[in-house]
Formats: C-alpha cells, sequence, structure tokens
C-alpha cells in the first residue's frame, strides 16, 4: 500500500475511534491504599481522569502528513531511518504513534561482554537456580541464587568479589528471597515477600536490618523490587479493603524503610479472556475460578525509573507511561502473528490437561485460542528510562529430547518462540526491534537494561545458567 494511502486509513480510523469514545483520555494512574497502610501523599498521585473532544490539532496534523506524503509520491523526504511519527493531544494524555520507520533502521543485535557461571568450577561460578539480577553504579553484579539461597557479588569483569548475603531467617539472611536491588548508597536489599520483609545488607560487617511490610498486607502479587532514579524502594504488594475487596498497590519506601507512600496502578475493566474451571471447595463465594486462554491479551504493568507506572493491554499495541503532567501513549502500527493450528492444539491440549488435573469432567467453556497473537507480552522499564516492549513472535515446535513418556507433565514438543524487544525512549521515541540469542531468560530473573548495555540470564543445551553483560548493537555500529 503506498505511503499516503496508508496514512489516509490511519486518519480515517483515528478519527472515527475518537468520535467514538469522544476523546477520552485513559484513567490516570491514582494512589490508593489497602487496609492498614498510611494514605496515599499527593507527590505522587495523579488527578481524576479527565474528558475532552477530539483535538483539532489531531485531525490536522494527520492530514499534514497525508498532503506531504502525496506531494513527495513514493518518497516521503524523511531522512533515511527516521521513524515517520503522528503526535497528538487528548486532555492530558499525548500520543505518540509511529507508523513506520524507526531510528536504528535495522534490527540491533546483542554482543556478548563478559559471562559469568561455569559448567565445572569453583562453587562460587556455579548457579543452581538464578532468580534476579541487580547491578551497581560501578557495574557491579549482585546475583540471587535461589537454590544457593545467596547473593553473591561480581565486579563489572566478571570475577568473584564476596557472597554479600547466604541462607537464614536474622536479619541480612535470606529465607527464600524473590528479588534483589542495590541502593544508591551501595547497600543491598533482597525482597521476601512470603515472610513480608526486604532484607537489607550494609557495607559494614554487621551492618544488617530488616524492613516490614505495613499491617493489613498481602504477599500478592509479587513482582521484583524497583529502586526509582530518587532512591526509592518500589515494593508490590496487595491487601483488603473494608469491603473485603482486594487491591494492589506499591508501597513507597524511603532508604531508611520508611513508608513514605502506597500507589494503586491505573484502573482498568479490562478482563482477560478465560475459561472457567470447578474449584474443590469455595473460595471467597466463588465455585470457580477463571484461566486464562492462552495467546490472549493480558494487562501488563511495572514501575518506571520516574517512579510512575508503566502499563499496557495488549488487544492493541498500546502503552501507557504516567508523567507528572499526565500521560505519555505509545502507539505502533504492527502486523499481527499468526498462530497456526498445531499450536493452537497444543495450547488446547495442554490446557484440558490441565484443566482436568482439578475437574476430571472438564470440557472448554471459553473463547477459543486465537488465530493471531497479541502485539506484545510484556513490559521492562530500563535504568535509564528507556521502555522495553516484549513481542509476541512466531514459535517453532522442537522436539523435547528429556520428554519421559511415563511422566504426564512431559512434553513431547514444545513451541518456542524467540525473545524480541521494542525500544522505545521515554518520549516515545522508536528506536527499533532488538532480537536477542538463542538462551536469553527473561523470567524468573527479569533482564537489566540501561543504555546500550544489558545484562540477562541465559540458559544453554546442558540447563547451565550463567549472567552475561551485553552491548547493544546496530548493523555494526553501537546504539
Amino acid at each position: 500500500m503506498p505511503a499516503w494511502m496508508a496514512v489516509a486509513a490511519e486518519v480515517e480510523g483515528r478519527t472515527r475511534e475518537c468520535r467514538r469514545w469522544g476523546g477520552a483520555g485513559l484513567d490516570r494512574p491514582a494512589s490508593a491504599v489497602a487496609a492498614g497502610a498510611i494514605p496515599p501523599s499527593s507527590r505522587l498521585a495523579s488527578p481524576a481522569p479527565r474528558r475532552s473532544r477530539c483535538s483539532r490539532g489531531f485531525v490536522h496534523g494527520l492530514l499534514a502528513v497525508v498532503l506531504t506524503t502525496a506531494a513527495c509520491g513514493a518518497d516521503t523526504g524523511t531522512p533515511a531511518g527516521a521513524p515517520e511519527v503522528v503526535t497528538d493531544t487528548i486532555g492530558d494524555t499525548t500520543v505518540v504513534r509511529t507508523l513506520s520507520g524507526s531510528v536504528w533502521a535495522a534490527d540491533a543485535t546483542l554482543v556478548p561482554e563478559v559471562t559469568i557461571g561455569e559448567l565445572d568450577g569453583p562453587e562460587e561460578y556455579l548457579f543452581g537456580r538464578i532468580t534476579s539480577i541487580a547491578v551497581d553504579g560501578d557495574g557491579r553484579v549482585f546475583v540471587l541464587d535461589g537454590q544457593a539461597g545467596e547473593i553473591r557479588a561480581y565486579d563489572s569483569e566478571g570475577n568473584y568479589v564476596e557472597t554479600v548475603a547466604r541462607s537464614g531467617e536474622g536479619p541480612g539472611e535470606l529465607d527464600n528471597a524473590f528479588s534483589v536491588a542495590v541502593l544508591p548508597d551501595g547497600r543491598v536489599i533482597a525482597h521476601e515477600p512470603g515472610s513480608m520483609l526486604v532484607k537489607v545488607v550494609g557495607l559494614e560487617p554487621g551492618d544488617r536490618a530488616q524492613w516490614a511490610y505495613p499491617a493489613g498486607a498481602l504477599i500478592l502479587p509479587i513482582k521484583p523490587l524497583r529502586i526509582d532514579r530518587s532512591g526509592r524502594v518500589l515494593v508490590t504488594a496487595g491487601g483488603l479493603s473494608s469491603g473485603g475487596d482486594f487491591s494492589r498497590y506499591v508501597l513507597v519506601m524511603g532508604s531508611d524503610g520508611e513508608i513514605l507512600d502506597s500507589l494503586a496502578p491505573p484502573e482498568s475493566d479490562f478482563e482477560p479472556p478465560s475459561v472457567e474451571v470447578r474449584l474443590l471447595a469455595p473460595v471467597a463465594g466463588r465455585s470457580t475460578a477463571p484461566v486464562g486462554v492462552p495467546l490472549t491479551a493480558r494487562r501488563y504493568w511495572t514501575m518506571h525509573a520516574s517512579g510512575h507506572f508503566l502499563t499496557g493491554i495488549s488487544t492493541d499495541y498500546r502503552v501507557d507511561l504516567g508523567r507528572d503532567d499526565g500521560v505519555l501513549r505509545i502507539e505502533r502500527t504492527y502486523e499481527p502473528v499468526a498462530v497456526p493450528e498445531a499450536e493452537r492444539g497444543y495450547h488446547r491440549e495442554r490446557t484440558t490437561e490441565s484443566m482436568r488435573e482439578t475437574q476430571p469432567d472438564w470440557d472448554w467453556n471459553g473463547p477459543p485460542v486465537p488465530e493471531t497473537k497479541p502485539p506484545f507480552r510484556g513490559l521492562v522499564a530500563g535504568r535509564d528510562g528507556r521502555i522495553w516492549v516484549q513481542l509476541w513472535t512466531e514459535a517453532q515446535p522442537v522436539v523435547n529430547e528429556d520428554h519421559d513418556p511415563d511422566n504426564p507433565r512431559s512434553e513431547p514438543v514444545r513451541w518456542v518462540s524467540p525473545v524480541r524487544f521494542d525500544a522505545f525512549e521515554s518520549d516515545g521515541t522508536y528506536l527499533g526491534a532488538l532480537v536477542t540469542p538463542d538462551g536469553f531468560l527473561v523470567s524468573p530473573a527479569e533482564p537489566i537494561f540501561d543504555g546500550d548495555r544489558v545484562w540477562a540470564v541465559t540458559r544453554d543445551e546442558l540447563d547451565v545458567q550463567r549472567v552475561v553483560r551485553y552491548r547493544v548493537e546496530v548493523s555494526g555500529s553501537s546504539s
């Protein structure tokens, strides 16, 4: 399709959408407090959502793109590699939509620079199950090994320095820690949702402490610790309101563990496509529970380095970043990834087998596995403020060489999707796509993005885990 026709279609579609919804912006993040938590301050709270009419600048801006494109014919006059973008303002929401192109003008790849971990060797380089990693300002890497119950420190070149924390139940000792982070002053903190504590390891021997969740807090949902640009600690928790409803929120702690605020993610009435399974016993008055249909849209959220929420519902390519003055909405055109019948059948079979473990007579009772995948499947906020959107990609069947036919949970074939990200600056500028190498993991240890460096956990064909520092490279030149 010629560029002018694509933009014209964009004008028509966006104008129709804007009129249909009356120019409404998304709900803004609003502070909320579970029972027992302190009232939120107004510093990070956001005002109530506002509605506005479709801005004239929106339509005029799009039409200007159409006219410019038509005048130039097939050549839009846009510099090679520069993304073609439409920007609009709807109420307090700034929309940045990338129609085509990217700053990088080519896919970026990862070049390994430092690797930590071995198949055989000294114990400090052997990992059982890496659940979290952290990096300080000097490039030192802290690795939380959930199997060993330890946090180990390595210098920027991957050399072992010390074991910062070991298994135990006292202050500074680990009891099923979930994630690790480093405060600006160099202290290491570990998040223990089960005990509802944040363990603190100071710079001097014996300098140990622990910070407790407030009364009434619950351990779910579980998300990794975050440190924002101001050095505040962001801990995800949940709680029950006076009416018995569950709510989730983020505790904002100071560097001394003092609770400064609690923030609730932006409200949404989105319900993911699901099937229902009968419970063994009623829970909260319900006899059934929803289970998400594979390969369907989900709602994702995490905390940005600015201290605001980064959210997205993957029914469309649309990601929202809260800001002090409103919301930045990032949109991008995309081509849906098709799901072949064999892959859909694989997910139907897996879901059916899982449901029948609880309900033997279970049959499919919800929407089907879709024929196309949602645009994205996760969000990661970089330390430098960049936004990384994990994309759904085309999967391939892979034979499971360790398949055990006597184990009903063992799968003879697995469908494996390559890990791929879209990268955006914090102002919505689309940098381009990042292709990761085989074995690159996104969970349970979330990758750390910082400028043109990426730290991530990898797993090889022998199931050996390592921590690798990569350099982001685009067509032979650094990003």
